[in-house]
Order: structure tokens, then C-alpha cells, then sequence
């Protein structure tokens, strides 16, 4: 009988076991592939557009910021195409456009359709209790006010979704042929104002024409209206309000505090996945900040612009602003006899202010005492 050789069984059998190994192993190799290089998804570029209450200037450098942002952070899923101006409708058909879908977005301010609603420039261009564009924005965000807001959308029946960003500096009084000292130089005169601030500018006697930003330098160059405000000297500037007036009044009520309004197409945004509805809404938060620390640099530059141009810049005086406080609350009693939700985002607003304005005033140390003592 043949004695076997150890070592031929013992070589045998690795021999099969290699092979189911080998096989195996090719398995698990392309399992591993597959996990670390998953399919790549050739999924369509989501395409917003968004028109524009901004024909150029620094709004339309504001509207571009936030667009950037949210191209930037939502990478091939999502784009915004920013169109300008009467691109598609005029600024007055913009939020009925979004509503039908014909645009897929906006970027505007509240004021603009005011006529559907007059608790609209509550959110935005309202009564100052107190308080500033950035403690506005905080009672928009912790305060309620994105929850009443949302509740006149559905009031209205618009198919809207909106954030708000961008706190503005209170916005001046504005451009006349003299330098007003009191109220009394105002009265009957033909004054461009938007939103409520028309309202609180009638108590003052003056006669108020709502008119785009851009029809109100060659409005006043033509005697149309007597006085005009826009919203800060940066624009005003570009306007070329300081060829048709040298008189310049900074600080006012009757828009102390406003800010923008993004809206979208609700259907569209619903349709959005959840992480893209976060960019839109957390790149309009963060444009709150870009928007402040941008803007009151240039706002600042351009004004020792005009004053270099022969513009005479004086600071209301708190006389004419006591009386806009004054026809202030004419305004808003009269309005929320007619409208209870008015009445009910006003009171929101005042629990709001008293709280947080409380703590402010109480904190905050006089700045303008700092500034005296550097630059005198």
C-alpha cells in the first residue's frame, strides 16, 4: 500500500479554500467599491427665478448677496437666476406673480403691495415703539411675527412662502427746496413716500404720491412733487437727488425701521427638499448680518459724497418728530377700529418692544457721549 504524504493533504485543501477566498473576496472587494464610491446622481439643477424690485444700485447689490449665497451653499441642487426690474411684471404684479407662479420668486419689500392689506407695512414700515429694524426683525423671528404673517398669507389666500432680512437704518425724511425747521414748513406740500408712512405723512398735511424709487428724482426736477424720500443716501445719490434739491434731512418716524422680503412660490418651495427650504431660509438669515455691516459703510462714504457735492445735511428736528409720533397714533387707532388683525399684530408688536426695549434702554450707554468725546 502507497503511504500518503502529509504534506499533499495538507496543501490540498488550501488550495480549494483559497479559490472559495479568492471568490469571496472579489465579492466583498466590489461591495467595498461600491460603498466607497456610490452611483452618481445626474438628478436636474433645481432653477429658481427671482425678479428684483431693483433696476441697480446698492438693493440690487443686496438682492444679488442673498442669490450668491444660496448658490453657494446649495451647490448643483439649487439656483437662483436673479432678474432684474420689469424683467417679467411690473413691481406692483410681483407678489400676484409669485402667487400664480409666473415668477418663482421675489425680492422686494412689504410696502410694495401694501394696497392688499394695510397690516402689510406693519412688517417692515411701521410704527417705531422703541425699537430699531434689528428688534423688529427679532419679533419677526422670536416674536410671533413670522406666525401672523404667515396667517394674512392664508387670510389673503396667497400661495406665498416669505423670510425677511436686512434691518435698514432709519430712513431720512428726506430731499425739500429749504431747510424745514418745523412742521408748519411742511403742510400742503406734495411729499413721495410708500406704505403707512403715506398715512402718517397726510396727518402731518402734507399730500403724499407713491411713486418708484426711480420716477422720483425727475419727478421733483419737474415740480410734480415738492419733497421726496427714498430710503438712504447711497441711493438717493445714485438718483441724483442732489441735483434737484441741497436741502437734506436725515432721521425721521415715519419709516424708522424696515427690511427685505424674500418670497417664493409655495407649491415650488414645497416641493423643494428639506435641506434646500433651510438654505433659502438660513441664507436670508445670514444676509441680515452682510446686509447692516455693508450697507451703513457705504451709507456713510456717500454721504460725505453729497455733502462735497454742495448738499446741505441737517438732522430733523425732534419737534417735527414728536408730531409724527402724535400722527402716528391717529393712525393706527383708526386703522385697527377697521381691521382686527391689524389691531392684533400691533399689540404683538408693543408686548414685544416694551419687553426687550426695556432691557436696552437700561443697558446700552449713550453712544453718541462716546462720539462726542473722539471726533467732538
Amino acid at each position: 500500500m502507497t503511504k500518503k504524504n502529509v504534506s499533499d493533504d495538507v496543501t490540498a485543501k488550501p488550495k480549494s479554500s483559497r479559490r472559495k477566498f479568492l471568490k469571496a473576496g472579489a465579492v466583498g472587494a466590489t461591495g467595498a467599491v461600491a460603498a466607497g464610491f456610490p452611483m452618481i446622481s445626474h438628478a436636474k439643477t433645481t432653477v429658481l427665478k427671482m425678479q428684483a424690485a431693483w433696476g441697480g444700485g446698492i438693493f440690487l447689490e443686496n438682492a444679488k448677496s442673498y442669490v450668491d449665497r444660496v448658490n453657494s451653499m446649495a451647490g448643483k441642487d439649487l439656483k437662483i437666476d436673479l432678474l432684474a426690474v420689469n424683467a417679467v411684471v411690473k413691481t406692483s404684479q410681483m407678489q400676484d406673480a409669485v402667487h400664480r407662479g409666473v415668477l418663482d420668486a421675489a425680492h422686494y419689500v412689504p410696502a410694495y403691495w401694501y394696497s392688499k392689506s394695510t397690516a402689510a407695512s406693519l412688517f417692515g414700515t411701521g410704527p417705531c415703539f422703541g425699537w430699531s429694524s434689528q428688534e423688529v426683525l427679532g419679533w419677526v423671528y422670536y416674536g410671533g411675527g413670522q406666525e401672523l404673517f404667515d396667517e394674512l398669507m392664508g387670510s389673503l389666500g396667497l400661495n406665498v412662502v416669505s423670510f425677511f432680512n436686512s434691518p435698514m437704518p432709519a430712513q431720512p425724511l428726506g430731499w425739500f427746496k429749504e431747510q424745514i425747521k418745523g412742521s408748519s414748513q411742511m403742510n400742503g406740500l406734495k411729499y413721495r413716500t410708500v406704505g403707512l408712512a403715506a398715512d402718517v405723512m397726510l396727518e402731518m398735511g402734507m399730500s403724499v404720491v407713491q411713486l418708484p424709487g426711480g420716477e422720483i428724482q425727475p419727478a421733483m426736477k419737474s415740480g410734480l412733487i415738492d419733497a421726496a424720500e427714498f430710503n438712504n443716501p447711497t441711493s438717493d445719490r445714485d438718483f441724483g437727488m442732489q441735483d434737484v434739491s441741497k436741502h437734506y434731512h436725515l432721521a425721521s418716524f415715519h419709516q424708522s425701521q424696515e427690511f427685505f422680503e424674500v418670497t417664493f412660490n409655495k407649491k415650488k418651495y414645497n416641493a423643494l427638499p428639506a435641506e434646500l427650504q433651510a438654505v433659502l431660509k438660513y441664507a436670508s438669515e445670514a444676509e441680515n448680518s452682510n446686509f447692516y455691516w455693508h450697507n451703513t459703510k457705504r451709507y456713510a462714504e456717500d454721504l460725505v459724497k453729497l455733502r462735497g457735492q454742495g448738499v446741505n445735511v441737517y438732522r430733523t428736528p425732534d419737534s417735527i418728530m414728536k408730531e409724527q409720533l402724535t400722527a402716528w397714533d391717529k393712525v393706527l387707532k383708526r386703522m385697527s377700529a377697521k381691521d382686527p388683525f391689524f389691531a392684533k399684530v400691533v399689540k404683538s408688536q408693543k408686548a414685544y418692544a416694551k419687553e426687550v426695549m426695556n432691557y436696552l434702554n437700561l443697558n446700552q450707554p449713550d453712544y453718541k457721549l462716546a462720539y462726542k468725546h473722539y471726533f467732538g
